[in-house]
């Protein structure tokens, strides 16, 4: 199997014929399976797609609604082929750049090759100018620079993706998903249409989960495996500050000065306090870190090959 099409879907039962008929006219010379996950539809999804799938068609139907991470997560543990496309159910993503992205991912030697939107048919001000802000924002401060994180379509290799480690709604965040096993990654233009059937899932409201995300992303490329060094450093310096503060109230008290009540002498306490706190989250973290690698015989690095020279004269 060379491509696996991982699709989610929800509530999507106008776009599901005119989907698999594109899919199969623009991946017809190519070995594909197209995997569907229903994310819990309640507007007769499942019915169309009983009736429209094809042989080369699965369909996996969550019991409710989990969110898009988890449903490609499920379609992509699914996926046998050698490389896993993933792309929306909403017909504004186009099957025929897939081939196309394909081909480069396989000439390149790229492990992601991830879509950006030209020319975007979306509201400029609620959804093409937040894009963009979030869009700066995220390659400024996690230095993988991806134009449009947004984009769904996007072609990996399977051994990448199915590492990505997908939950909660970190789908936003691929591209540092994969960065964080030494993806090579590259991008490419593809078309986007405007939607003609069905509402869109995404609102306004998204931009909040977008920041507290992003601040995940950040702590796991720069601290997932060292988390002492972020909380231990942060730790040692409140707890310094709040040990001067102490001493310095210390000082005052043996040269006969009444400190008792003095919002000083509270916040030299307190800052002694939360300082040991973050110094021993610390520490939690790095039980726990080394508990999850050495528990599942995960290994804190990707290996891409292995090259043996045993023939070389």
């Amino acid at each position: 199997m060379k491509l696996s099409v991982v699709i989610s879907v929800y509530n999507e039962k106008d776009n599901i014929k005119p989907l698999l008929s594109s899919l199969s006219d623009h991946l017809s010379g190519i070995k594909h399976e197209v995997i569907i996950v229903d994310d819990g539809s309640t507007d007769g999804t499942m019915e169309v797609l009983h009736k429209e799938a094809g042989a080369n068609t699965r369909v996996i139907e969550f019991m409710r609604n989990f969110g898009q991470s988890s449903a490609l997560a499920a379609g992509i543990d699914y996926a046998q082929g050698e490389y896993i496309c993933t792309m929306d159910g909403d017909m504004q993503n186009d099957p025929s750049d897939i081939p196309g992205m394909l081909k480069l991912a396989e000439e390149g030697q790229w492990d992601l090759v991830a879509g950006t939107r030209a020319n975007r048919k979306d509201a400029a001000l609620t959804r093409k100018l937040p894009s963009r802000i979030a869009n700066a924002i995220i390659g400024k401060t996690t230095d993988v620079r991806i134009k449009d994180y947004g984009c769904t379509l996007k072609v990996f290799r399977s051994a990448i993706a199915k590492n990505l480690g997908l939950y909660g709604e970190i789908h936003r965040f691929i591209p540092i998903l994969a960065s964080l096993q030494g993806a090579r990654i590259t991008q490419v233009d593809v078309k986007h249409h405007e939607r003609k059937f069905g509402t869109s899932k995404y609102g306004i409201g998204r931009i909040l989960r977008v920041v507290s995300d992003l601040l995940l992303m950040i702590f796991f490329q720069r601290y997932r495996q060292r988390p002492m060094h972020l909380f231990g450093g942060a730790g040692l310096v409140v707890f310094s500050v709040g040990a001067l503060i102490d001493f310095y109230m210390l000082a005052l008290k043996i040269a006969g000065h009444d400190i008792w009540g003095r919002p000083l002498l509270l916040l030299g306490v307190l800052l002694t306090i939360v300082g040991l706190q973050i110094i021993t989250v610390g520490i939690l973290l790095e039980v726990i870190m080394r508990t999850y690698y050495e528990s599942q015989s995960k290994k804190p690095y990707t290996i891409r090959k292995i090259h043996s020279f045993e023939n070389r004269n």
